[in-house]
């Protein structure tokens, strides 16, 4: 088994710099340009690991950005008009997710040939690796369409989408027009390259405690996907735009992460798109920001932890230059002393109590990005309340942030009890120069609430634009059709447009080689605004994508 694969191995995030220091043959999966995996076996594993191994070694874990509909009440055709008309002729949209029904009408053309130029599912080892990957199976358009036309498609490509989320995204960007044009997707005329990501490793699960059973994905994953799509699309010679509607609440929270870094490389190469969803935090009560202005420079905030919830885990980033300490009391007043700034500890409490264990690593100096990280683990923690005491070490004001896990990976019972909605996009959308798209009720103007809300961490404008996320309507496994609902539909609508921006550009000749950064302030400069707001904000960014403002504007001077 492919130690990538092998739930024996850590897989760490090292630089390439360091592959000469640690490689010894097939310990090693490159990444990209910057960074590759270090796979090592550990046969003990446990919580504590995170300290014996630092932080930002290990991927972060993301989660799917929008609620599937099953059950529409009715179907809505998103597709714009635009003059020309523009339906995304020569361009790819490229999906890294839960994978894709092949077998859908929407993603086939008139005479029953797939528009998917290819598919990697990582998930299935029985096939052939694409060319430079490891592992996993990749299905060409030819064996895609040999399967279409087979008695069981099934034994040709055997790849499916058991969530839905995947094929719902590909469809709102890509997805092909019913009979009757009730649903069409926005640019049915670009083909589509298609990741299913396998899900994360149970050892990663176990570091950041999460339960076995919650679907997630690793960030390691998610950047050979997207380097996947962008060798195919390099490889064809044709215009790429790569949708993200995943998201994680771990990390700082500005921008930093090789997730984050990678795409903010790969927009700046022409021909290559990318939107990004802004996550769906902004009302789920998980994000807690306090500040202390005043002798003795402490801060309380309390935790409500839901009785389902048997492990998870917080983190808490001071912002510079604090430096501080942690206490941690649980429901019945049973306390955890305060924990000090240290490099690399990991202290394990069993409470004596009640059958909660806690985790605490406070990190004086998180490598990655140069600042404090206080992150504290739970299982089987006592339901109700729990208190969370902080304070400077070196007596001086501060202020934190914290946050919660993203998505399904805890319930809605487990929240702060002083929430703050802003400073709640999910990775990667704090990337710094990447289209961050949140979500708004096209039926009724209002943005979503469970819509993610700038600014980052370091204050940088997102998110980036708006675009419609209420109950889009989308194809869905089994030939079936449904809505889907949250910035990750929205990023697809996002990436719908930006398909036509680059027809426009590069496959109609009028401007060659633009960037993914340039086509995404296309977007930002067009978009509409609403004379009662004032732009940019933390919630709308720089107002609603219109496209056929941009194409109306393309010819003009921007």
């Amino acid at each position: 088994m492919e130690k990538i694969l092998d739930n024996n191995y850590y897989d760490l995030l090292i630089s390439n710099a360091m592959i000469p220091r640690f490689s010894s043959g097939d310990n090693i999966t490159w990444l990209n340009n910057d960074f590759s995996l270090l796979h090592v076996s550990k046969s003990d594993k446990q919580p504590c690991d995170l300290g014996l191994y630092p932080y930002y070694l290990f991927p972060a874990l993301f989660t799917p950005t929008s609620i599937i509909n099953n059950v529409p009440d009715t179907l809505c055709n998103t597709q714009q008009t635009t003059n020309p008309p523009l339906y995304g002729q020569g361009v790819l949209v490229g999906i890294v997710d839960t994978g894709i029904d092949y077998q859908h009408p929407a993603f086939m053309n008139r005479d029953k040939t797939t528009r998917i130029i290819s598919i990697w599912d990582q998930t299935q080892q029985v096939g052939t690796h694409p060319e430079n990957f490891s592992f996993g199976t990749e299905y060409t358009k030819v064996l895609i369409n040999s399967a279409l036309h087979s008695p069981d498609p099934m034994t040709i490509v055997p790849t499916t989408d058991g969530n839905g989320h995947g094929t719902a995204i590909a469809s709102i960007a890509s997805g092909s027009p019913t009979e009757d044009r009730s649903f069409t997707g926005l640019v049915p005329n670009t083909e589509l390259i298609v990741v299913k990501l396998k899900e994360a490793k149970q050892n990663l699960k176990m570091i950041f405690c999460v339960p076995d059973d919650k679907l997630c994905y690793q960030e390691s994953d998610i950047v050979l996907g997207i380097r996947y799509l962008v060798s195919v699309a390099q490889r064809l010679k044709r215009p790429l735009v790569i949708c993200i509607a995943l998201g994680s609440s771990q990390g700082s929270h500005d921008g930093h992460g090789i997730l984050s870094l990678y795409l903010e490389s790969i927009i700046r190469i022409p021909d290559i798109s990318v939107a990004i969803s802004a996550g769906n935090e902004g009302n789920s009560n998980r994000h807690y920001h306090g500040t202390s202005n005043f002798s003795p420079y402490t801060k309380d905030f309390q935790l409500n932890v839901g009785s389902e919830d048997r492990m998870f885990s917080m983190e808490i980033w001071p912002n510079l230059p604090g430096r501080l300490a942690v206490e941690v009391t649980s429901p019945n007043r049973e306390t955890i002393s305060l924990i000090y700034p240290s490099f690399n500890a990991c202290e394990q409490f069993k409470l004596q109590s009640s059958e909660s264990v806690v985790w605490i690593n406070n990190m004086a100096f998180e490598r990655g990005t140069g600042g404090q990280l206080i992150m504290v683990r739970f299982k089987d923690p006592l339901p109700g309340i729990w208190y969370i005491h902080v304070q400077s070490t070196d007596n001086e004001p501060f202020s934190i942030h914290s946050w919660l896990p993203s998505g399904d990976l805890i319930s809605n019972n487990t929240f702060f009890l002083l929430p703050n909605p802003d400073t709640t996009i999910t990775a990667p959308g704090n990337t710094w120069h990447t289209l961050t798209v949140t979500a708004y009720n096209q039926t009724t103007g209002n943005i979503l609430n469970e819509s993610g809300r700038g600014y980052t961490r370091s204050g940088l404008v997102k998110p980036d634009v708006a675009a419609p996320g209420y109950q889009i309507s989308c194809a869905l496994p089994g030939g079936t059709y449904g809505t889907l609902t949250g910035t990750g539909a929205a990023a697809a609508y996002a990436a719908g447009s930006l398909a036509m921006i680059l027809e426009w550009s590069q496959g109609k000749g009028n401007y060659t080689y633009v960037t993914g950064e340039q086509a995404s302030l296309m977007l930002i400069r067009t978009a509409s605004r609403n004379p009662a707001y004032s732009y940019p904000n933390n919630i709308w960014g720089y107002g609603i994508i219109d496209v056929q403002k941009v194409i109306a504007r393309l010819s003009g001077d921007m």
